[in-house]
């Protein structure tokens, strides 16, 4: 059984230098002692997800135009998460706000080839299938 990921969890990026937080509002309406729980619809880049430092993706267009001018070296540049669609898969016989449960194996892709995983669920008390 995975656990359930709720308001303070660290993600990291597959090309982000630095871990990042998620952010979870009470909207869902469901709480644990850390703080709200999250589903598959908490991924909205700058609200959910936070940059992971710098961006290590060619194809981040703002790391291929650096890369670009600094002759083919790469140069990573500012993340700013591009995450279209929800997490997959999540925990789909467990609903919050009528959504899929958001567990510590769901993944997040960004529009510049990462992919977003849980590291650290932010409480390790409530469990979902």
């Amino acid at each position: 059984m995975g656990q359930h990921v709720c308001m303070g969890a660290m993600m990291q990026c597959s090309f982000g230098v630095a871990p990042s937080s998620l952010t979870v509002l009470p909207a869902n309406r469901t709480m644990t002692a850390p703080g709200p729980l999250a589903n598959i619809m908490d991924g909205k880049p700058m609200l959910n997800v936070l940059p992971f430092g710098m961006c290590q993706s060619l194809a981040n267009p703002t790391v291929a135009a650096a890369t670009a001018a600094a002759m083919g070296v790469l140069t990573p540049m500012p993340c700013i998460p591009n995450t279209p669609a929800p997490w997959i898969v999540g925990a789909p016989t467990v609903l919050l706000a009528n959504m899929p449960a958001l567990n510590n194996s769901s993944k997040l892709m960004c529009m510049w080839g990462g992919v977003i995983q849980i590291s650290f669920p932010g409480q390790v008390t409530v469990q979902v299938p």
